[in-house]
């Protein structure tokens, strides 16, 4: 039976600005200099300097913009922080122990031309049409940084319909790519997947009976290879075992991702700024915030004083578009000052209470004595909500006496021992690793014999544990990671 009533319930809304806010705090140190910067250029109330005093101009701007998070308020921000923010923002946060805490470092190479200008540079010295070289650089635009084109023909020729006004048919566009963008250099590059980078590259090779050999593997067998199933392939190509393990040594010998040869180089990708600096002084934690290069701003003075001016006067419905303007621009300042405060107090709040959680490891810097550690935990100790601990977590890194690290590389689940005791997975992780490392690669260890050798050791995890923990440190399965 259908019926009428009433029904009243309080409901929380976030205002742009603060999801604007929210923005910011998940911000690593270098885009929120970037953030700082396009600032300061989009509105002119902003200026550089120190803090601006704003009390003498208190009557001058509306409080009803003005944006004040207290902390009693942060509580109920948060829990409403995931009906505009996506699940998948918020991250599991387990360790790669693969990398064992450590920061891969690379050395920068700078080069003049980025990797699309290097292909393109080639392009121009075949004897192509103006309509033709056209659509071929069109092409090129669509390689990622690995040197593949992972989109469609099709789609890449609705493409250049609707952006260059040229209709073109899909043969056209597959001639173009296969007999000029992919007999560029490095060998590969304008591949749609694997099995063609691997082909292509094949055939530059001098033909001999391993090429040939090789070829056929990949082209008719490309299943059997990538999924290490080196009993069915020696049959199929009636060869013997050390025939095959020098035909497969020769395909591993080719390059997968041809454009990271030049990507790599001309990409200064893997410097990494520590948002946090962490030292240890007298046996004491010291934290403090990475500022460099984020000026002081302030709200510009000469902004605030044609406010004023315009206000003071008899005529203000002449210049109400001037002070509408004027009012917009000074509130916009107004906030963006008061914010950048606000993403300071929440990360110095959620890093130190990180920092405190995990006292024992940063003063002695034994990766044994991380502690267990959730989301939830830091949450709670700090009254803020998960996904603003997700997000100071999930994309900037803490320098501390051990290494420069990403923050969530710190949270693990608990797990525990024989004896009874909390222990975090990062412990287990790494003895998996170890386990893992010195195993007979002619016979790897399955998940069920990793699981008993942790057992011996005194740490009770499951073999679905073991397979979990083992695709989050990006290993592959016992057959995956067998060699001839």
């Amino acid at each position: 039976m259908l019926k009428q009533q009433l029904l009243q319930k309080g409901q929380h809304k976030l205002s742009p600005q603060q999801i604007k806010l929210m923005k910011l705090v998940q911000l690593s140190t270098l885009d929120f200099e970037q953030r700082v910067q396009q600032e300061l250029e989009e509105n002119p109330a902003l200026e550089e300097e120190n803090c601006s005093d704003l009390e003498e101009y208190s009557d001058i701007l509306e409080e009803e913009n003005k944006i004040d998070i207290t902390e009693d308020q942060n509580q109920s921000l948060d829990n409403i922080i995931d009906e505009y923010f996506s699940d998948d923002e918020i991250e599991d946060f387990q360790i790669n122990n693969q990398k064992n805490y450590s920061v891969k470092k690379h050395i920068s190479i700078i080069s003049g031309i980025s990797f699309q200008e290097y292909l393109k540079n080639q392009l121009h010295t075949f004897r192509l049409n103006e309509k033709d070289l056209l659509i071929a650089d069109f092409i090129l635009g669509n390689i990622d940084d690995d040197g593949y084109i992972r989109r469609k023909i099709t789609s890449i020729a609705d493409d250049i319909f609707l952006i260059l006004g040229k209709s073109v048919s899909t043969e056209k566009v597959e001639k173009l790519l296969v007999n000029y963008i992919q007999k560029l250099d490095p060998t590969g590059v304008g591949s749609r997947n694997l099995q063609e980078c691997l082909l292509i590259q094949l055939e530059k090779k001098k033909i001999n009976q391993e090429v040939l050999l090789s070829k056929r593997i990949i082209r008719d067998h490309f299943e059997f290879f990538i999924k290490k199933h080196y009993q069915k392939l020696q049959k199929k190509l009636g060869i013997t075992k050390k025939s095959l393990r020098k035909i497969i040594d020769k395909i591993r010998k080719l390059n997968p991702k041809p454009g990271k040869i030049y990507s790599d180089n001309t990409k200064n990708l893997n410097h990494i700024i520590p948002d946090f600096n962490i030292f240890v002084s007298d046996e004491k934690l010291e934290l403090t915030l990475n500022q460099r290069n984020i000026p002081e701003l302030k709200i510009s003075s000469l902004y605030l004083d044609m406010l004023k001016s315009y206000q003071s006067e008899k005529n203000i419905k002449e210049n109400e578009g001037t002070i509408v303007f004027l009012k917009k621009k000074i509130n916009s300042a107004k906030w963006f000052v008061d914010a950048i405060q606000q993403r300071q107090n929440t990360l110095m709040l959620t890093m130190n209470a990180i920092m405190d959680y995990q006292k024992e490891y940063f003063l002695t810097g034994d990766p044994v004595k991380i502690k267990p550690m959730i989301l939830k935990n830091i949450s709670q100790k700090i009254g803020v909500g998960i996904s603003t601990v997700s997000r100071v977590a999930n994309s900037k890194y803490v320098n501390t006496p051990y290494g420069t690290f990403l923050i969530k590389s710190f949270f693990s689940e608990k797990m525990m021992n024989q004896e009874g005791k909390e222990i975090s997975s990062i412990e287990i992780k790494k003895l998996l690793k170890e386990s893992i490392d010195k195993e007979n690669k002619k016979r790897p260890l399955t998940d069920e014999k990793l699981s008993k050798i942790l057992r011996k050791k005194g740490y009770l995890v499951a073999r679905r544990t073991i397979a979990k923990y083992r695709d989050q440190m990006h290993f592959p399965v016992a057959r995956m990671r067998k060699n001839l």
